[in-house]
This record gives structure tokens, sequence and C-alpha cells, in this order.
């Protein structure tokens, strides 16, 4: 599954299992009833991150994680190989779309699945240790610090604080598992925060923001000179996003908004007066979120959750019976899925080629 549990989401008034279904329901159908055009932008003609006109379209498919009204477009620039959704959600869209997958309903499968990345949080920390002792870190996207938490292991005297959008970032705080919490947009907080830190980090968050240039410099804007910036994105180059289509998990609709090529982020670093110091694929590949993706997205296309408060068609005996079914005849295919992913998670890391990548890069002085 995919790490990107971070970023633009409006947390809920209430605690998780605060409201009750029919009102959940009846709030979902509410919203529903203005139709979701407002939730789409007009669709842009050039590439947003080179400006190259007619891109051209990569893949298409309706929201396969919760299973919510829509289609979402990814179009590829045929110049730099930018992936950008289009047309791009608004904010309000963004917001309806996250509700209830990080927090809410999806809350505990959310923390269930980050508890679970212990081994991927430590070699992110790891990557820093040839280059720099980190002293003052933040955790840009932390959701509730499970990255914190774990690098504490690996840095035990470095100050860890997160930043993010959702309330979750306070609990973390609550724990102990970061020391400050910073709840908004980073572009927005990042002058109250310059030159604080010698280490940002941001794992699986800069595919989910409007706008990756402004967050980026909002990282150089907060590192001290000398400072090192952590990025771990999913990789748009990799060849097993071809094979899979719409059904790899990674392209994540409709919440990922961009996907940059390795060489396109670099040189964007660059540019900011970044020096990159290593680069990894195989070592940031993410194990299970090829084939076990792609049998789970297909689950959820064929049989879409009928009790989901979003759905608009009644919950028949009919879908309920097709919904359990094709969640019976994936379970017979998370094997052979599992067994697969395996062996595509052993190949990544020996060629060094995975769904995935890992860029360190040091704020140069002056």
């Amino acid at each position: 599954m995919s790490t990107a549990l971070h970023t633009l989401r409006t947390p809920p008034a209430k605690a998780p299992g605060a409201v009750d279904a029919p009102a959940r329901r009846a709030a979902y159908a509410a919203e529903l009833a203005d139709g979701i055009d407002r939730f789409f932008e007009p669709r842009r003609t050039d590439c947003p991150w080179c400006s190259a006109p007619d891109p051209v379209v990569r893949v298409r498919m309706p929201d396969l994680l919760q299973g919510k009204p829509g289609r979402f477009t990814l179009e590829e620039c045929r110049r730099c190989g930018h992936v950008f959704q289009n047309p791009r959600l608004t904010p309000d869209g963004l917001d309806f779309y996250y509700r209830d997958f990080y927090e809410g309903l999806g809350g505990e499968g959310a923390a269930l699945i980050l508890g679970r990345m212990n081994a991927t949080y430590r070699a992110r920390a790891e990557l820093l240790r040839p280059f720099t002792t980190p002293r003052a870190w933040l955790d840009v996207g932390t959701a509730a610090g499970h990255f914190c938490n774990a690098a504490r292991a690996v840095w035990p005297t470095t100050r860890f604080d997160g930043l993010d959008m959702g309330a979750g970032v306070h609990e973390a705080e609550r724990r102990g598992w970061i020391t400050a919490a910073y709840q908004g947009q980073f572009p927005d907080l990042a002058d109250r925060l310059t030159g604080r830190y010698d280490t940002v980090s941001m794992h699986h968050y800069l595919e989910h923001t409007r706008d990756p240039f402004a967050e980026l410099d909002a990282a150089g804007k907060v590192l001290a000179p000398g400072g090192h910036l952590l990025i771990e994105l999913p990789d748009p180059e990799a060849r097993i996003a071809r094979l899979l289509g719409p059904h790899w998990l990674p392209w994540f609709q409709p919440q990922h908004q961009h996907l940059m090529p390795v060489g396109n982020l670099k040189q964007a670093l660059v540019e900011r007066g970044f020096t990159v110091l290593a680069e990894q694929h195989g070592a940031a590949h993410q194990a299970n979120a090829d084939f076990i993706g792609a049998v789970a997205l297909t689950a959820n296309r064929l049989a879409p959750d009928p009790h989901a408060p979003w759905a608009t068609a009644p919950a028949t005996p009919g879908r309920r019976a097709a919904r359990s079914a094709v969640q019976a005849l994936a379970l017979t295919c998370y094997g052979a899925a599992a067994a697969l992913d395996a062996l595509r998670t052993a190949v990544a890391r020996a060629t060094d080629g995975g769904n995935a990548y890992r860029l360190l890069a040091r704020k140069e002085l002056g």
C-alpha cells in the first residue's frame, strides 16, 4: 500500500466514530446533490513543470481507492515527462476526496499501515549517515509522526518536529513522537520557520501538493545553509506503471497531483541552490505496491463497497453479494500477487530500479 498518507485534507470536526452512519450518509448525499463538476478546475493545455504545450493522456481511471464518484486523468508532458492530474482538483475537491481516508472512517486502516513500516522509516533515516549528523529535523507531511518515532532509533539525539494538514500531527506531539507540531500548508508556515532546521524530509508528500515548486522553495527557506533535504516519491518512469495501467497503485488517484521524473526533480533542486548527494531507486521500492495493489484496486473497481456513505446506488442484496464474491475471489489472487511482488522487490533491489526513488540534497552555503 502506498505510504503517501499525508497532506491536503480537512481534519474531521469530531473524533472518528463520533458521526453516526446515517448522518454521514446524509452529509455526503447533500454534497453530491450539487454534482461534482465544481471539484475540478478547467483543463490546462500546457505542462505545469516546463510549460510545454499539448500534453498527452497517460492514464484515466475512476476513484479506485474509496469508490467516490468521478473520473480522473493523468497527462504526461511530451517534453519533460512530467505526469500531472488534468483537470486538477480544486481545494474543495481535494477536501471531498481526502475525507474519511486518513482520518474518520479510514483513520484506523491508515494508522495500521503506517505502524508497520519501521524498516522503511529506518532506511530513510540511515541515508543521511555518511553525510551529516542531524540536530533539528522537520518532517513535512508527517501524518501521526510514525517516521519520526522510528527515526529516533537511528538518531537518538536529534530533535524531530512534524508538519501536516491533518489533526494527527497534534496526536504525534501528545505521544512524544515529535517535539513540536505545525498544522497547515508548508509554504504558508515557512516564513516563521526560516533557517530553523538542518534537515527537512518529504516522504511521499510532494506528489500530493498543488504546487511542488512552492514546496521546494519552502524547504529552501526553512533549511539553514548546509542543511539537507530528503525526498521520496513514486517513480512515474517505472516500467511496471505501463504494464498495470490504471491499476498501478502509486498513481493513487485522485490524491496525487504531480508525479515527477527523477531528472526533473534533480534539476529543480539544483536551480534552488541544492547539490544532490545521493539517489536511490531499488532501496526506495515499495513492496506490495504493484501486484497486490493491482489486485486490491481491481476488486474495488469491479465491486465498490455498497455500504460506503458516498455510494450513489443503494446497497441491494445483489450489490452486497457481488462485493462479497469479488472480495473472496481477490483473496485467492493475493497469494500469487504476493509472490510476484516478492520477485519484483528482489529484482528492484538488485538492479536499483523500483517503483519509487529517494533523493538527498544539500543546501549550499551562500
